[in-house]
């Protein structure tokens, strides 16, 4: 950790920031998509509790590399220490692409969406997005500690105004369409693989209170707690988003539906309360995006750090902002905005990130087998089940997703192969010009 990178992250702070990166526009968006593909109200709710366990038992795998390497960066930091530096680089750029980028640019899109359909006509859609962008980015190159501030107050809204819908909801909805029988088979079929990829954009961020490490007071102690409090509180969360959402109407109004928010809110409160819901919706997005440009800029700042040639990466301004990093970053969401479909953000995302994550676990058995003397101030519980079951439900989506769709799966390619492109030059550039 540098010097000019002062501690300043608390365990509220931290958790918010893991809550704020999670709930976002996936659980609002996926649930009739999964319905569709499932054909079963039991068999969703289950691609939720397993997408929730599988982001737990990673986010307590990532805590014990974290909380023994606390630098901010990410998987580009963990798997560099973990493996080498070409994988931990690599790894920096497709948390710069898919990691951060595309959610960004899927969240400002989705915002564009919903504030059009709680005020209809208000601001054209692609303004809106690239607008939502720009601001979030400018409040957090202002300052810090502001942006913390900001960070802090838009998450808390968040989650009080959502608690509202679900509880509001529990005492509306037809719980009843909840009991259809759930086949066992189901949870073990390519559809439930798919699911839990799309499920996996929902739960995007799970690890990112690792991303801040190096900010983070006294991080073997808070790093742990905030990953599993901020994971914990998002799956009760989501289950019972979902229960609410899939009790508001039949299923067949609901299969193939992505507004499916508006939707149960107009089943539930009338055709107003689908519009307020909308507008929660939008504002919780303010929310998930700020906190993807908090987490996102630190893997600019450590690539910058560690290569002379990106150095400008990490420059920071007097108030503490990596700002050229939060410039580059908007850049190129604002790129991927203009350019690309929020459904096709949403595969990519989901199918990049698995390989990534699940690289990172494997790093806690390598570096457990490299450094057995290395103090551990935290070790993940039901070592080595907890991993290995965050491993294995990694491999499998992506073996599916290949199969499901190929065109993601070279998006996914294309992205590792610009990863390890980028460290081979820049290794080269520096082995013919040593400092």
């Amino acid at each position: 950790m540098s010097a000019s990178t002062p501690h300043r992250y608390g365990l509220r702070t931290a958790a918010l920031l893991v809550v704020a990166s999670m709930v976002g526009t996936g659980v609002f968006t996926t649930s009739g998509i999964l319905l569709a593909e499932l054909r079963s109200v039991p068999a969703v709710l289950a691609v939720w509790i397993v997408g929730g366990l599988v982001a737990l038992a990673g986010a307590l795998s990532y805590a014990e590399l974290a909380a023994q390497l606390p630098e901010s960066g990410g998987e580009y930091t963990l798997l560099a220490r973990a493996f080498h530096p070409a994988v931990g680089f690599t790894a920096g750029v497709v948390s710069i692409v898919a990691g951060f980028a595309a959610p960004i640019a899927a969240c400002a899109i989705a915002f564009a969406r919903y504030l059009d359909a709680a005020f209809p006509g208000l601001v054209p859609e692609l303004p809106a997005a690239i607008a939502i962008v720009v601001l979030t980015t400018a409040v957090h190159v202002g300052h810090l500690r502001s942006g913390a501030r900001f960070q802090d107050a838009l998450t808390i809204a968040k989650i009080v105004l959502v608690a509202i819908f679900v509880f509001g909801g529990a005492t509306e909805g037809d719980l009843s369409r909840l009991a259809e029988p759930l086949d066992p088979a189901t949870l073990v079929s390519p559809p439930f693989a798919i699911g839990l990829v799309l499920v996996y954009f929902a739960y995007t961020g799970w690890n990112a209170a690792a991303y801040v490490a190096g900010e983070i007071e006294r991080p073997a102690r808070t790093l742990p707690l905030a990953l599993l409090l901020g994971t914990a509180g998002v799956t009760a969360l989501y289950v019972g988003i979902n229960a609410v959402l899939l009790a508001s109407a039949p299923r067949a109004e609901l299969e193939g539906v992505v507004e499916i928010g508006a939707v149960a809110a107009t089943h539930l409160f009338g055709a107003t309360a689908g519009r307020v819901l909308a507008a929660v919706i939008a504002l919780g997005l303010v929310s998930t995006i700020g906190a993807f440009v908090v987490t996102g800029v630190r893997v600019y700042d450590a690539i910058g750090r560690d290569h002379p040639a990106l150095a400008f990466l990490a420059r920071r301004n007097a108030g503490g902002s990596p700002v050229v990093a939060l410039l580059v970053q908007a850049g190129l969401a604002l790129l991927m905005v203009a350019t690309a479909s929020f459904e096709t953000l949403l595969a990519a995302v989901g199918f990049t990130l698995s390989i990534a994550s699940g690289l990172t676990v494997i790093g806690v058995a390598i570096v457990r087998a490299r450094h057995p003397e290395r103090p551990r101030p935290y070790r993940v519980p039901l070592y080595p089940i907890t991993p290995l079951f965050f491993v294995i439900v990694m491999i499998w989506t992506v073996y599916e997703s290949i199969l499901y769709a190929r065109a993601i799966a070279l998006f996914g390619v294309a992205t590792i192969g610009l990863g390890l492109l980028g460290y081979f030059v820049l290794s080269a550039k520096n082995r013919a010009n040593p400092a």
